[in-house]
């Protein structure tokens, strides 16, 4: 009998433990300094993207209680709600995410391996004028949170790497970067391209990858790197999280022809600007795992799961299972 593996996916969880909650509750709008952006705010929040935000960590307990025994279990990043925007360097973020990844190790131990989210980091939002990548939530998400910048893990010809989207599209974010950690960001970012490089230089002709990717806006300076190019017919699909629904994802495409939008904040320029290079995506034949709960215009949330052969003769098979609330 053919070995075949199961493996669960579950994204953008965003948490929030005690302080974020109450913060979510509470979220002054005025931070936001465009009145027209704030107007728009107000509408996206209400009735496109998310109402009650932080107000769905049932959702991950449904998740846990649903998961069954898979062979291995990914988190595809944002792990908090990042309501102080500099990432889990800010203690109620740290909280959040401390608690969200304690739940999902206590469920399934050594089954279990996640990738890093730009809320783990820290990013200006859209719409919000304030925020930034910090150093200390890059320490604080690796040596505090325990997680990987990297890793690979092998099912047969199946090869599952993990990689850091906000490294990679590090030059897509240097205006989040605060004055004086540039150089330290890039030196981050060269070990991890780095060890992508030395991945993929390595795989076996008859491997398969399944590549697990926060924001897509990594994959353009992905593509960009040779050895990727070169064994991109190998990449069988690319799971990437982020958009929170599949109704954004193949609206990118769209809005790719869009010209720059640079009047409604930092924020929105930066979504623009990576969805300007979203043609760039296709060669990574990209499937989305949205957020636990999808978004507030379609309730559309869940999880995935895929069973994969070990010989790879058979191409992976994934299942989407929706979450309502």
């Amino acid at each position: 009998m053919m070995e075949t593996f199961r493996i669960a996916i579950v994204s953008d969880i965003h948490y929030a433990a005690a302080v974020e909650r109450e913060r979510c509750l509470h979220f002054d709008d005025r931070v936001i300094k465009s009145p027209a952006a704030r107007l728009l705010g107000r509408f996206f929040k209400r009735f496109i993207w998310l109402r009650d935000w932080g107000g769905h960590n049932h959702l991950l307990d449904r998740f846990l209680a649903e998961a069954g025994q898979p062979d291995l279990v990914v988190a595809n990043g944002d792990y908090s709600c990042n309501t102080g925007f500099v990432g889990v360097s800010n203690p109620a973020a740290f909280a959040s995410a401390e608690e969200c990844l304690g739940k999902l190790r206590g469920r399934f131990g050594a089954q279990f391996r996640a990738t890093i989210g730009d809320h783990e980091l820290g990013k200006i939002s859209m719409f919000v004028t304030h925020g930034s990548m910090q150093l200390e939530s890059w320490r604080r998400t690796v040596a505090g949170l325990g997680l990987e910048p990297f890793w690979r893990v092998q099912f047969g010809k199946y090869v599952l790497l993990g990689v850091t989207s906000s490294l990679i599209a590090l030059p897509a974010f240097l205006t989040d970067i605060p004055a004086g950690e540039e150089a330290e960001w890039q030196r981050l970012r060269e070990i991890h391209l780095g060890k992508i490089r030395a991945a993929f230089a390595s795989l076996d002709p008859c491997e398969r990858v399944l590549l697990f990717c926060h924001d897509p806006t990594a994959l353009p300076f992905l593509w960009r790197e040779p050895v990727v190019q070169q064994r991109i017919p190998q990449v069988e699909q690319t799971i990437i999280g982020h958009l929170h629904s599949n109704l954004l994802l193949w609206n990118s495409q769209i809005l790719s022809v869009l010209p720059p939008i640079n009047f409604l904040g930092r924020g929105v320029t930066k979504v623009s600007a990576a969805l300007r290079e979203s043609r760039l995506w296709k060669p990574f034949r990209v499937r989305l795992c949205p957020a636990l709960t999808g978004i507030q215009l379609l309730k559309d949330g869940g999880y995935l799961t895929v069973e994969l052969t070990a010989d790879a003769s058979q191409p992976a098979k994934f299942a989407f299972h929706p979450l309502k609330w």
